[in-house]
Parts: C-alpha cells; structure tokens; sequence
C-alpha cells in the first residue's frame, strides 16, 4: 500500500516510493547532478576539488556530498573529490567517519567493553555472598 510522506528537501507531501523525495526535487537533483557531471567529465576539471565544482557549478556541497555518498560519483575517476569527515572535518573518499575518528571511536568502544565486563564480574561476586545462607543448628545443646 501506498504511504504519504513529506518531502525531506521540500516538505511537500508526496506518495513515497523508493526516494524520500518528491518527484520535482528529485528532478531538480537530476539537473544538478547532470551538472556536476558534465564538469567533472572536461579533462581539465577532473581533478577538481569540492569547493572548485561547488564555485563553478552552483550545486551546493551537501548534494555534491549525497552524489558520492551514493556513490554516483566516484573518487576513483576524480581523484580530489572528497567530503568531510562527520566527526572532526577532514576530507574522506568513503564512509562517515576517518580512520583515526574510527579507530579513536573503536578505543572507546573497548575501553566501554572493558568498563561493563568488569561492572559485571563486580556484581556476579556481590550477588554470591549475598546470596549465601549460613543455618545454624538450633537444636543445638
């Protein structure tokens, strides 16, 4: 069945498909991506960077940065073309994040591990002398 659902660039409400956009904006992506890559394939400007192609064309670098990440632009064939990393802002080729901000994100991810792990074994030994019972023989003379 069908869904309603607001355009994420426009807001107008559309019948959503595959695209979380409406029919006009994705055409209007089309025209900017048609634009982009008819710069990128003049020889010349092949080894353009992102502000280059951002000054020259009038695309703004958010859509240039969606075309990578959808990889219909790749930085195989345009070796400058680079966006910026989520977290710290250097330019990358491929994912979110840079290598030191994964590797950075992957120490504390294992310094956390380490936290809960030793958390755990801290209250496994609790709860077992807790849960000890000592009877006493009252029957006892």
């Amino acid at each position: 069945m069908a869904e309603l659902a607001n355009c994420s660039t426009c807001d107008a409400v559309f019948v959503k498909g595959l695209r979380d956009i409406c029919p006009n904006c994705y055409k209007e992506e089309e025209a900017a991506f048609k634009k982009v890559y008819a710069f990128l394939k003049i020889r010349k400007n092949r080894e353009a960077t992102l502000i280059e192609i951002v000054e020259e064309t009038g695309v703004e670098e958010t859509l240039i940065t969606k075309f990578i990440k959808a990889k219909r632009l790749h930085p195989t064939d345009f070796p400058k073309l680079a966006f910026p990393c989520e977290k710290c802002g250097t330019n990358i080729v491929s994912g979110k994040l840079c290598i030191g901000c994964r590797e950075q994100l992957n120490k504390e991810l294992k310094l956390y591990e380490e936290v809960e792990k030793r958390t755990e074994e801290v209250r496994i030994r609790e709860n077992a002398r807790s849960d000890t019972y000592y009877a006493m023989d009252k029957y006892r003379k």
